[in-house]
């Protein structure tokens, strides 16, 4: 069974830092696609970013610039770091595997729990 474990989230003030952290536990041989959404109340979930096993990346506009997505594939985990952070940017963030392959199955994608950021004076 594999589990994806956030961390790092918080309060910070507008223009304050955080960086992110998800693990994937268990006996892992890849995961294709790292991902990290978040969801504000009241609105949809939202990708705002992703990393390929390759190191490719892509962002939302909303965050292009200020968020800096990495990962060590050695240690099957993602992280975000979130630079310049807005009040808008207040949200909890989930973490997801896609294509996930271990030594006792496959999964097309698991989701962590999620981690609350929330930006305010």
């Amino acid at each position: 069974q594999v589990q994806l474990v956030e961390s790092g989230g918080g309060l910070v003030q507008p223009g304050g830092s955080l960086r992110l952290s998800c693990a994937a536990s268990g006996i892992i041989l890849s995961i294709n696609t790292m991902d990290w959404y978040r969801q504000a109340p009241g609105k949809e979930r939202e990708l705002v970013a992703g990393i390929t096993t390759g190191f490719t990346t892509n962002y939302a506009d909303s965050v292009k610039g200020r968020f800096t997505i990495s990962r060590d594939n050695a240690k099957n985990t993602v992280y975000l770091q979130m630079n310049s952070l807005k009040p808008e940017d207040t949200a909890v963030y989930y973490c997801r595997g896609h294509l996930i392959v271990t030594l006792t199955g496959r999964y097309l994608e698991v989701w962590g729990q999620g981690t609350l950021v929330t930006v305010s004076s």
